[in-house]
């Protein structure tokens, strides 16, 4: 992808949220994996927790960062499948302003090149928040590489061309 070296790099305020039952900071790999992700590509971990798969608490977290202005975006990893405790998708509806449904699109596209038709299991999904970005990715730390590598470190990279999220951050809320 296409890098402007004219342009400043921006460093963008990410929160993560792991969604899961069972995973601790202990071992919360795909949190761990897309923490270095970030901050390997000079973006600012703004905070990082470790919520149940239930959608009131992720609301309520999502609520929380969303409102915080040192937050510029959240990426969640976990419950984007398709059992009945997967919830994160529909708790991102529950605070979106505007859905991005290409970013599922295009996760689903990079992933079928890595693991066929089992990407149908997969929920990723984005939505803008109150001007905050807000990217559930699946639970895996191979999934977590695939959107991170094939498109967040594009769109959140301020010096990327054509287009970038990053340069649309100032007008997320206008009316």
């Amino acid at each position: 992808m296409p890098i402007d070296p004219e342009a400043a790099f921006r460093p963008v305020r990410i929160a993560v949220l792991t969604v899961s039952d069972t995973r601790t900071h202990a071992d919360d790999r795909s949190g761990d994996t897309l923490v270095g992700l970030l901050t390997d590509a000079g973006h600012e971990l703004a905070d990082r927790a470790i919520v149940p798969d239930d959608p009131d608490l992720i609301v309520g977290k999502l609520h929380a960062w969303i409102d915080d202005e040192t937050v510029d975006c959240v990426i969640t990893t976990g419950g984007t499948g398709v059992t009945g405790r997967d919830v994160t998708p529909e708790a991102l509806e529950r605070v979106a302003d505007k859905m991005i449904p290409g970013f599922g699109e295009l996760f689903r596209f990079l992933s079928y090149a890595k693991i066929g038709t089992s990407t149908i299991q997969s929920r990723a999904t984005a939505c803008v928040a109150r001007g905050t970005y807000v990217f559930a990715l699946p639970g895996s730390t191979g999934a977590v590489r695939d959107g991170w590598d094939g498109i967040l470190a594009h769109q959140l990279d301020s010096r990327h061309k054509p287009c970038n999220f990053v340069e649309l951050m100032p007008r997320l809320t206008e009316r």
